[in-house]
């Protein structure tokens, strides 16, 4: 059986690399609220759940091509998500997200290994080598899946790696079966 198990570590990006996270946290906003804005708009004429892909908006701004592409995605399904909530009567009408209140993270997903920790660096798309600060190692059996890089108030950073391990689990006999 396949079983996901998060760590977070405290990471210490140098100034572009911060730079570029902060960049990442708006791209992300600014997508996300974009294709809300134009899911809202076909749900209201046609009132159907459809979701334009990030892609679609790079012509137009040309800035989104700077920041981690899957990082984008991602905002585009958590539009996608969001939508199919509110469309199965869990949830009210999503919400766009603001500059102010907006919690400061992005999540990115491993294709290829393109995340992984090397030493006491962590190697993320588009950032490259962080420094990060490893309290507890990842087991070698588990497979990263994706990471999500926040903020804190205080200004620290922060990365969230998902894994995926596998763990077979023997049955165990219940007590009906005991003959006494």
């Amino acid at each position: 059986m396949k079983y996901n198990l998060a760590f977070r570590y405290r990471i210490y990006p140098n100034e572009i690399q911060a730079n570029l996270i902060l960049q990442t946290f708006g791209c992300v906003r600014f997508v996300y609220n974009k294709i809300l804005s134009k899911a809202k708009e076909i749900y209201e004429l046609e009132g159907k759940n459809k979701v334009i892909t990030p892609a679609s908006l790079k012509s137009e701004f040309p800035f989104l091509k700077e920041v981690d592409s899957l990082s984008l995605a991602n905002a585009q399904m958590n539009v996608k998500i969001a939508f199919t909530n509110f469309f199965q009567k869990r949830t009210a009408f999503p919400k766009f997200k603001s500059k102010k209140t907006a919690r400061k993270s992005y999540s990115t997903n491993s294709v290829n290994n393109s995340i992984r920790i090397e030493s006491t660096f962590l190697k993320l798309p588009k950032l490259g080598l962080v420094k990060i600060k490893l309290h507890r190692d990842i087991p070698q059996n588990y497979k990263i899946k994706s990471a999500t890089i926040s903020q804190e108030p205080n200004g620290a950073f922060y990365v969230s790696i998902l894994t995926e391990f596998q763990r077979d689990i023997k049955e165990v006999p219940s007590d009906n079966n005991i003959v006494g």
